[in-house]
């Protein structure tokens, strides 16, 4: 676990996931207006304010190089899941579920509605790329919203604000709306802040239908695929597939529960997912 520093504001990892269930909760008309950002609890706005201060452009390439080339360890699917089970919530008072029962809900309800087995994959594995943090890497670097860099930050991204003290804000080149990018380029021409989605991206690319992959690049892309920004940097087949990331978005924030899922019990089952689609070591 990470220890504690002015790096994890967060009570844990699940006080984000608390928070957007907050902003964005299940039932919501669309002419109710609420202060997200006063209403935010201070570990969370906290954790907004170093989150957006160092997820520069130089920051994210830095990352890339550090751990794009997959050099960290090899470990199947199951041993993935076994090693982010030592991030449980031992700080939170509410839920004390180990994070492999949380995949296990979401991929749960994505089976009893029917949907593809790869969606069922898709739902066990989206959060993966949280074991950034046993690499130590800090709060604001593996969760929260995320947003592209090298171009203005748009207004709709919590806590806006808060870019002021980020550096790129005030670099001319990255000021404007496209920045370093052509309109229309298609997202994946633009670099996006780091953290859990863009890490597991990169380990599964080359193995999931695209549908998959943007569920899992793009699932906290909550500026664009909730409030509608970046649609200038988007081609066509980005506007089809974020229509995968927003029927996944519900399973992703509502299926959080205390009750129990019986792990052995469903192992045989995702055993033989896993295997029919990641099967194997894969480079971390």
């Amino acid at each position: 676990m990470i220890s504690p520093s002015d790096s994890t504001p967060l009570a844990d990892l699940d006080e984000w996931e608390d928070d957007l269930l907050r902003r964005y909760p299940e039932e919501k008309a669309k002419e109710e207006f609420r202060d997200y950002d006063a209403e935010a609890r201070p570990g969370v706005r906290e954790f907004y304010r170093l989150n957006h201060r160092y997820q520069t452009l130089d920051f994210v390439r830095k990352k890339r190089a550090e751990y794009l080339p997959l050099t960290k360890r090899q470990m199947t699917v199951w041993e993935a899941l076994e090693y982010l089970n030592t991030l449980v919530d031992d700080s939170d008072p509410d839920i004390d579920l180990p994070q492999i029962e949380h995949l296990l809900q979401t991929a749960e309800a994505i089976r009893a509605d029917g949907h593809p087995r790869w969606f069922i994959l898709t739902g066990l594995i989206h959060d993966l790329g949280k074991i950034l943090c046993l690499f130590d890497e800090p709060q604001w670097a593996v969760v929260g919203d995320t947003f592209p860099v090298g171009c203005q930050f748009s207004d709709k991204i919590v806590f806006h604000n808060f870019f002021a003290d980020n550096p790129d804000s005030r670099t001319p080149e990255y000021s404007t709306p496209s920045g370093i990018y052509e309109e229309g380029c298609g997202l994946d021409h633009v670099t996006m802040s780091w953290g859990h989605d863009e890490y597991l991206y990169h380990v599964v690319k080359d193995k999931l239908p695209d549908p998959a992959l943007y569920m899992i690049r793009y699932h906290s892309f909550y500026p664009a695929h909730k409030e509608g920004a970046y649609d200038h940097l988007m081609n066509e087949h980005d506007r089809e597939m974020f229509d995968w990331v927003r029927k996944f978005n519900p399973y992703d924030l509502y299926t959080k529960s205390t009750g129990r899922v019986d792990v052995e019990a469903l192992r045989p089952f995702y055993d033989e997912l896993i295997n029919e689609f990641l099967p194997g070591k894969l480079s971390w």
